[in-house]
């Protein structure tokens, strides 16, 4: 884990290896239109395979992605089950593709409530692409931080219950979340306008830096990354130095 993330360097400007991203406004996409909702969300999963595929060759090594958040299950039941359907076609059309293009795909967030033939997909692509490196890909579904934290929080209360830990560093609760062995995202990018960071990577994102892009997720484009990945070699990037 420690090897994963090396101490960050005030005013580094190198190229975000890790770029995590709050993909939202599919539905507005697609009421815009005068579509139902599931079209957008259908479009949106389209627009992922893109920016997989332009990740490479931008320098981003790791992509972590916001597809289904522990509050979307306040949504209606026709969307909930439509949103669990185009995740199943997804592993099942890409997986393929993925394997070829060494992409390693893992997800995090509470499995327990999702479908069984949608969790058996994800752990059969999970072990397929295990061994490759080209890009890491996490999906986020059923995923919320603070739930992560309490999760995270009860593995390292038992560890420490067992002698296994004696003085807790953040280092053992970060072996502790999802994430484990995951560096920390760089950059986090949320679509569609909204300024909130909705419970995403609370504790992984605590040095990200933020964009926040008027753009629709059905409408973001390679091309808008790279801009974004521009932009974010400006900054001057302190880590509390000065």
């Amino acid at each position: 884990m420690m090897a994963l993330n090396p101490a960050p360097q005030p005013g580094s400007t190198a190229p975000p290896r890790h770029v995590a991203i709050i993909m939202d406004g599919n539905g507005r996409w697609a009421q815009n239109r005068g579509w139902p909702r599931l079209v957008g969300h259908r479009r949106g999963a389209e627009r992922v395979k893109q920016i997989v595929r332009a990740c490479p060759d931008l320098g981003v090594n790791w992509l972590t992605v916001y597809a289904f958040s522990t509050e979307n299950w306040k949504r209606s039941t026709e969307e909930v089950l439509g949103l669990m359907k185009i995740f199943r076609r997804y592993i099942q059309r890409e997986a393929d593709g993925l394997a070829a293009e060494g992409v390693r795909m893992r997800f995090i967030g509470g499995r327990e409530r999702l479908d069984p033939k949608l969790q058996a997909l994800m752990s059969g692509i999970e072990a397929r692409t295990a061994g490759n490196s080209r890009l890491n890909l996490t999906v986020a579904i059923n995923y919320g931080g603070r739930d992560e934290l309490i999760r995270a929080s009860t593995k390292l209360a038992e560890k420490i219950a067992a002698g296994r830990i004696e003085n807790p560093t953040e280092a053992e609760l970060a072996d502790c979340l999802d994430t484990a062995g995951t560096p920390d995202p760089d950059l986090v990018i949320r679509t569609s306008g909204e300024t909130r960071t909705s419970n995403f990577l609370p504790w992984q994102a605590a040095y990200a830096e933020y964009e926040f892009t008027q753009t629709l997720w059905p409408d973001f484009t390679p091309e808008h990354l790279a801009d974004i990945l521009d932009r974010f070699g400006l900054r001057d990037r302190r880590f509390g130095g000065v």
